[in-house]
């Protein structure tokens, strides 16, 4: 009989931790996601300093596509108070790091009508920043409605299932 060898256990995935510095409140309100990428962020020391504060806003950003590089546009990253004379312009462009494959059917879909490109989040992963980006499709003012109506439904549903079956427990 041949002795079978054993088997070293599989390596466990290492363990990523995200911290998430700012969320775009509006983005799914707004726009119909179809497509999300994860970006780095080019920033400066007073910029990450400010952001692990949580002194960022992505309400009224959006992503452009400039000679052949993604620019974040009007994303505000407050001054970072101890910073002093080191500190940044808190809504300037800042530049975001992606394959060149990924720009270019970026910049294919800005040239769609009706499509552009939003943030959605921005968090530290292992302590670098990134930040979400989505390819996203304005909604109008009745499909908002709609989908408002269709969420309180749901909640109106859930509500009556969840005392239908405390009923039935006793």
């Amino acid at each position: 009989m041949s002795a079978k060898k054993a088997k070293a256990p599989a390596a466990a995935a290492p363990e990523r931790h995200v911290k998430i510095a700012c969320r775009n409140p509006s983005a799914f309100k707004d726009y119909v996601i179809e497509d999300k990428i994860e970006a780095g962020l080019v920033l400066t020391g007073s910029e990450v300093k400010s952001l692990r504060d949580g002194g960022a806003s992505l309400k009224e950003a959006y992503v452009t596509v400039d000679r052949g590089e993604a620019w974040l546009v009007n994303a505000n990253i407050a001054p970072y108070r101890s910073a002093s004379t080191f500190n940044h312009e808190p809504k300037r462009r800042r530049k975001l790091l992606l394959h060149k494959k990924q720009i270019m059917r970026l910049q294919g879909k800005l040239t769609q009508e009706g499509l552009t490109i939003v943030p959605l989040v921005i968090y530290f992963l292992d302590g670098t920043a990134k930040v979400e980006i989505a390819v996203g499709k304005g909604r109008k003012q009745h499909d908002r409605r709609d989908q408002i109506r269709k969420k309180e439904e749901r909640r109106e549903l859930e509500k009556v299932m969840k005392g239908r079956n405390r009923y039935r427990e006793r």
